[in-house]
């Protein structure tokens, strides 16, 4: 049976985590969307973004994927990605209720096909905004900072509103041809 999930926990450092923040904060700070929806977009939705295309991070992160895809998923995908800083504030009940990242309609020839999630913030710094699975009990950590989890793109997850402080991840999506 394939693992749902590799996680490295600590992967990153704290010199690592900064100098991503540092790029991230000089990027234009977006409101978070979704691909669709017939809900209100706060309902689903509520953070702010900034898009990222260092390739230092992409290498690192494309490093990560090829020992999680032997390990765990065996997906045809490729060093194509997305990558997005996330912060979620108490101030706004900030949260991503559930989903998941292929954008089953989109108009490429590529799909999502796995998906990161890098713990930028230390979990003192805020409450709430747990990252959870919709179909897999465990008791996993997620929150250490620096702490490097990879999934396949199709599976269910959400965070739970922050309810104090700021919750800063680095998400991002590696693509492949269309799944077929």
């Amino acid at each position: 049976m394939r693992d749902l999930f590799q996680l490295w926990s600590s992967a990153f450092t704290n010199k690592q985590i900064h100098k991503i923040i540092e790029c991230a904060l000089r990027q234009p700070v977006q409101k978070a969307n979704i691909f669709s929806t017939e809900s209100p977009m706060e309902v689903i939705r509520s953070s702010s973004i900034r898009w990222l295309s260092d390739e230092w991070i992409k290498k690192m992160l494309w490093e990560y994927v090829k020992k999680a895809n032997i390990n765990a998923f065996n997906v045809d995908v490729k060093n194509q990605v997305e990558i997005q800083f996330t912060e979620y504030t108490a101030e706004q009940s900030d949260h991503y209720d559930w989903h998941h990242d292929v954008h089953w309609n989109g108009e490429t020839d590529f799909d999502r096909k796995i998906s990161i999630t890098l713990q930028l913030s230390d979990p003192k710094e805020y409450d709430g905004g747990d990252f959870e699975f919709d179909e897999i009990n465990t008791n996993a950590d997620f929150k250490t900072k620096g702490t490097l989890l990879i999934f396949p793109s199709y599976l269910r997850h959400r965070v739970l509103p922050v309810t104090s402080g700021v919750r800063r991840s680095l998400v991002a999506w590696f693509w492949g041809p269309k799944w077929k």
